[in-house]
């Protein structure tokens, strides 16, 4: 069915599955109705869910059952929506809208939307070890939960988001910015290709050209996001543009000015591409998805 598609379809096909999903968790869940209710508001408000897609896509390269990602994908999805809504919050990015929509804290309460993001980044980790499709071993879990910890944990996301608000207002350099862009985004964006990998017993040297290939389009990712925040449609994108020269934040098109940064973005779809047809897997789909990351206008 997949190879019938093309990729616009197939990022809707996925989406629906884990749109279906992740509702299900949730109100599975023996917890306070409001919690649950906050937990869904965000979990829910849309999202172009490009992790599960490169999840999914990871496995079909390697001619594996996508279904046993679908867990994993949920999990990410679930840390990814905590992120935003602890992003929101007063005391860091202080945003109104979210994908078009208050955020989560203006409909439930600053306190509520803390504790809806715990319980999504907590709940994320207990659904991998309960993933039941039957090729998934304990050993994969394990590995899972380990490597998705590094990725949202301090030596990722957390990382990358300390980083980012200690280099507001500052002028920060490429290393810097790279830094922050790498852990925030990119290590999370990672762990889908590397869950992909660890799924389908990606050989050693499968799962490092891998790792450079996310790298790059992670990077990649961030450009284009810094692009779209000067360039870009409020409509589309659902958030007010403008917000990073606002808060002060260096962006690529600050440091560099937006031609060059432009060009960093070709740069990394080249590196990531080359990564990627190094590794000897059917790397089609995964190819479609890089240059849309580079191309998308939201």
């Amino acid at each position: 069915m997949v190879n019938e598609m093309n990729l616009k379809e197939y990022i809707s096909f996925t989406k629906d599955r884990v749109e279906t999903r992740l509702p299900e968790v949730v109100k599975a869940l023996h917890a306070p109705v409001n919690l649950k209710e906050s937990m869904l508001y965000s979990l829910t408000a849309g999202g172009k869910r490009l992790r599960p897609v490169l999840l999914f896509a990871t496995l079909h390269a390697f001619g594996k059952d996508e279904n046993m990602g679908l867990e994993t994908a949920c999990a990410v999805e679930m840390i990814h929506t905590y992120s935003l809504i602890h992003d929101d919050l007063p005391s860091m990015d202080d945003d109104d809208l979210r994908r078009g929509k208050p955020t989560n804290h203006k409909v439930y309460g600053e306190a509520t939307a803390i504790l809806a993001g715990d319980a999504l980044l907590t709940n994320s980790f207990q659904l991998i070890s309960e993933a039941a499709h039957p090729e998934i071993t304990s050993h994969m879990k394990l590995q899972l939960i380990t490597e998705l910890v590094k990725a949202s944990g301090t030596e990722g996301m957390i990382s990358g988001q300390v980083a980012d608000m200690e280099g507001e207002k500052k002028q920060l350099t490429l290393d810097e910015l790279e830094y922050i862009h790498l852990h925030k985004t990119g290590k999370l964006l990672g762990f889908c290709v590397k869950a992909g990998a660890i799924l389908a017993k990606a050989t050693p040297l499968q799962q490092e050209l891998l790792e450079e290939f996310s790298k790059h389009v992670g990077l990649a990712f961030q450009i284009q996001d810094d692009i779209l925040d000067v360039e870009g449609s409020e409509e589309k994108l659902g958030k007010p543009i403008g917000s990073d020269t606002e808060n002060e934040k260096t962006t690529y098109p600050s440091l560099l000015g937006m031609e060059a940064a432009k060009e960093k973005l070709q740069y990394h779809v080249e590196q990531a591409l080359l990564s990627l047809r190094q590794a000897q897997i059917k790397h089609g789909l995964l190819e479609e998805i890089c240059l849309y990351i580079a191309k998308r206008d939201s």
